[in-house]
């Protein structure tokens, strides 16, 4: 099956309905417009980076550089999740909850994934590594970022409600209960609508992309089942990981609520 190569022409066709709904958004005034045009500029350089990156990783595939690859994408990760929070943590801990959480979940089922289950070699082999841990950390970064948003702004609002139960002696973990179990469920819900979606109202990513690339449709679903369970285990897992360890945080040794830890960001 012959790949079709894409031109600059048509990536500029594509581009053209990326303007025309900016200047949508702009008529309607929805104030997104700039945003979006800001978002559409760094896709086309942060791909065109990746691009160039990842060709000379293939060319010059080294334990080391896989390894330095990985921790700038967990770092540029833990960032975005820190960055999209309406109440962040103060200090490292508004970085440290979502990368340590990251690290755990994504990295250890990606590994687990490349020596049982893909198995390339060498098992680092940045043809396979990058791009599983590319899709596992994008996905979980989604589903922590969202867990501790639900969490923070949910403390926030029912901050005398959880005083109110801890002055009746109820410790912090039975007091913040329904909270965690809600701020968890945020995490995972796009993960599971989109298993739930998967091949009857949408095609994924992944398996598209193997189709238009010539493999055949079946392995192209085997892949992408496969990716969907890794995804869906390390989202979980981060998702659950950083609640727990956020709402530990909102609380000292004495199980007094501390809302000092939390400062106002940006979306």
């Amino acid at each position: 099956m012959t790949v079709i190569s894409l031109s600059a022409l048509d990536l500029a066709l594509a581009a053209l309905l990326v303007l025309a709904l900016a200047a949508l958004t702009l008529w309607a005034r929805l104030g997104v417009g700039r945003s979006l045009l800001i978002a559409s500029a760094r896709t086309v350089l942060q791909l065109l980076l990746v691009g160039l990156v990842l060709q000379a990783l293939f060319d010059h595939a080294r334990l080391g550089w896989v390894a330095l690859m990985a921790l700038v994408m967990l770092a540029v990760a833990g960032y975005e999740v820190m960055a999209r929070q309406e109440r962040r943590f103060a200090g490292f801990w508004g970085y440290g909850i979502g990368a340590a959480t990251m690290f755990v979940s994504a990295f250890a089922v990606t590994v687990l994934a490349l020596t049982t289950m893909v198995g390339p070699t060498p098992w680092w082999e940045p043809q396979y590594a990058i791009p599983l841990l590319g899709m596992l950390l994008g996905n979980t970064m989604t589903g922590i970022a969202l867990g501790l948003d639900r969490l923070t702004q949910t403390v926030w609002r029912e901050r005398r409600v959880i005083e109110g139960r801890l002055a009746l002696g109820e410790s912090w973990v039975n007091a913040t209960a329904t909270m965690r179990r809600e701020a968890s469920r945020s995490g995972l819900m796009p993960t599971i609508n989109a298993m739930a979606a998967a091949g009857v109202v949408s095609l994924p990513g992944m398996m598209t992309g193997q189709i238009l690339a010539g493999v055949p449709p079946v392995e192209a679903v085997k892949y992408q089942i496969l990716i969907m369970f890794l995804i869906a285990a390390g989202t979980g897992f981060g998702a659950l990981g950083a609640v727990w360890f956020a709402c530990r945080r909102l609380f000292d040794h004495r199980s007094r609520l501390r809302l000092d830890r939390l400062r106002a960001g940006r979306r």
